[in-house]
């Protein structure tokens, strides 16, 4: 690891960007802007699924749309969790269920129109109240509706169903868009308030940002930013080495960045999501076997050369609810193996095939991490098919509503708590009826309800409750490694990633630097 320079510290910037509906290019078609020096040039695993504001939640789309072409109302410090104003002023909570937001002055959106209260207020409706079908509405927002009111040009209140101490965490996820969006479908091309707008894009090939000019703050170094997809990692880092991108992410240790190569610990827990509702993943015995399995100090070890730590939570230090206590699952084949024996001794179709799921491109090495599973639940004696999905396909089999007639599946998945606060994991994995849950029970449902109605330090030891008693309980998750992340960056190019780097990556946070001062 001696190759990789380790950085912590504010920053985050960047991004993809790609299509939504196939064979169009986007607004300017000239590309001679690549060679340019204001430009920057940045090389990510995969093409954006959607550029939908409203799904910037999704990693793949948050990269590229979040603080770039769009903003929120108030976005979160990735350093110390603290909530800072963007295109709110400020906020308070002005009765039990109700927070009122004042708006910032004088911001326009890149298409010349102005921003005020109305586009707040229809941001919010479309996100959360609309039936689009919003990443963030089932992410942030469960099934709870807000009341939005407009109160003047500059004020809105938020009504919620019952108190809501994080609400105003929870509306940083909502970007803002202007009142004429549509509210029946997802936008190909959006238009915020951000420091870019698109340039054009390329279906498959690149998409390009271009400086927003009347964008109201700080204008930003780089004026234009290219994103093109590469789905080897040795080919992104080489992209890099060879003047053809300043940046290239989701980079492993083996991907020959050298001393390109920039390690930061990232939010992002990998895991294996069991769907707990067709024999015989139906069986806690089997569950239980799938968890002891899985070697997670070898995966971390021999695939990720030692960049994570084995996992015990769906959560990393640094997030309000996280437990310190929780210990990783001893590896123990032969104990997985006798439990397997068990529930089939007692009639449990454990031979009947179970699909393993795994997402190209989720993390380096992800294809060989899935075949290490595969081949330790083979030897506990489960039969497991590994199926690899592009994000569409994946995200099929990791949100709800599940495809009917699916069969026993596994998912591996990867959770980034972007927020700082745990409740966005237990909402969504946790209970009965979350987002990205396939199982749970009434007793942990009634403890999320009640730790995630606190503050302070008594919602930080309730939440920890919830994570400790889950696995005795439903033990729906087989935990693999809080992750770390590699980007290659040129020596031009002054950027210090953040654990937030893997959800968003702010363009405006990246300048131009020299050869001896870069780091």
């Amino acid at each position: 690891m001696s190759n990789f320079r380790r950085r912590t510290g504010p920053v985050a910037a960047t991004l993809a960007v790609t299509a939504l509906v196939a064979g169009c290019s986007v607004a300017n078609s000239n590309h001679s802007d690549a060679a340019r020096p204001d430009t920057l040039r940045i090389v990510i695993p995969q093409e954006p699924p959607t550029l939908e504001p409203c799904d910037a939640s999704l990693t793949d789309t948050g990269v590229v749309v979040r603080s770039n072409i769009t903003e929120p109302l108030i976005e979160r410090d990735a350093e110390t969790g603290a909530l800072q104003p963007k295109l709110a002023e400020s906020w308070q909570q002005t009765a039990p269920t109700r927070w009122t937001f004042t708006l910032r002055p004088g911001v326009t959106f890149s298409d010349g129109s102005g921003f005020d209260a109305e586009d707040a207020a229809a941001s919010i409706e479309r996100a959360v109240n609309s039936d689009i079908g919003c990443d963030v509405d089932g992410y942030v927002f469960g099934d709870d509706a807000l009341e939005v009111t407009v109160l003047d040009a500059r004020t809105i209140a938020i009504g919620t169903p019952a108190p809501d101490p994080i609400l105003p965490l929870r509306i940083s996820f909502v970007e803002m868009v202007p009142s004429t969006t549509t509210t029946t479908a997802r936008v190909r091309e959006p238009i915020g308030t951000g420091p870019y707008r698109i340039d054009y894009w390329q279906q498959g090939q690149r998409l390009a940002l271009i400086r927003n000019d009347s964008y109201w703050g700080p204008a930003p170094e780089y004026t234009h930013a290219i994103y093109q997809w590469r789905g080897e990692g040795s080919v992104r880092a080489a992209m890099v080495a060879n003047d053809e991108a300043e940046l290239a992410t989701s980079l492993g240790p083996e991907d020959g960045a050298g001393d390109l190569g920039v390690a930061y610990q990232n939010n992002e827990t990998s895991a294996i999501r069991i769907h707990a509702t067709e024999p015989p993943l139906d069986d806690y015995r089997v569950r239980a076997a799938i968890d002891l399995a899985i070697n997670r100090q070898g995966i971390v070890k021999a695939l990720f050369r030692g960049l994570g730590q084995p996992a015990a939570q769906l959560v990393a230090r640094g997030i309000v609810g996280f437990d310190p206590n929780l210990a990783p699952t001893p590896y123990d084949p032969d104990q997985a193996a006798r439990l397997v024996a068990q529930a089939k001794a007692d009639g449990v179709p454990v031979d009947k095939q179970i699909r393993l799921i795994a997402r190209t491109g989720m993390f380096p090495k992800v294809a060989e991490t899935t075949e290490v599973i595969q081949n330790a639940l083979s030897k506990a004696g489960l039969n497991v098919k590994i199926q690899m999905m592009d994000t569409a396909g994946q995200m099929q089999f990791q949100v709800r509503p599940f495809p009917p007639n699916s069969g026993p599946i596994m998912v591996l998945i990867q959770h980034g708590n972007q927020a700082g606060d745990a409740q966005f994991t237990v909402d969504q994995y946790l209970r009965s009826d979350g987002y990205q849950s396939t199982t749970g029970r009434a007793d942990i449902d009634a403890a999320i309800e009640s730790a995630t109605q606190l503050t302070g330090a008594a919602r930080q030891d309730a939440i920890a409750a919830v994570f400790a008693a889950e696995p005795a309980a439903v033990r729906q998750f087989g935990y693999i490694a809080h992750m770390s992340g590699v980007l290659a960056i040129a020596p031009s190019v002054r950027y210090r990633p953040n654990p937030a780097t893997g959800d968003e990556m702010r363009l405006a946070e990246m300048t131009r630097s020299d050869p001896v001062t870069n780091g």
